[in-house]
């Protein structure tokens, strides 16, 4: 994890389905692990993606707070 992509999932939307247009930091816990139980897309958004995950589901949301503030 770097802080390169932490940022990416402020700035990047989701660019398909229920949630397009999202940023990928707000998306709910729910939809990402489905995504996870469905297999994440490949490359770059799918990396992001899991890291999105693995934040949500071991409650480290916070860690974008600092990042969220700057922007």
């Amino acid at each position: 994890m770097n802080s390169e992509a932490l940022g990416k999932l402020l700035l990047l939307d989701m660019p398909y389905g229920k949630y397009k247009g999202r940023k990928l930091a707000d998306l709910p816990g729910h939809y990402l692990g489905w995504m996870a139980r469905e297999g994440f897309p490949r490359g770059e958004l799918g990396a992001l993606l899991a890291l999105m995950y693995e934040l949500d589901h071991n409650n480290l949301r916070g860690l974008l707070d600092p990042l969220r503030a700057r922007r």
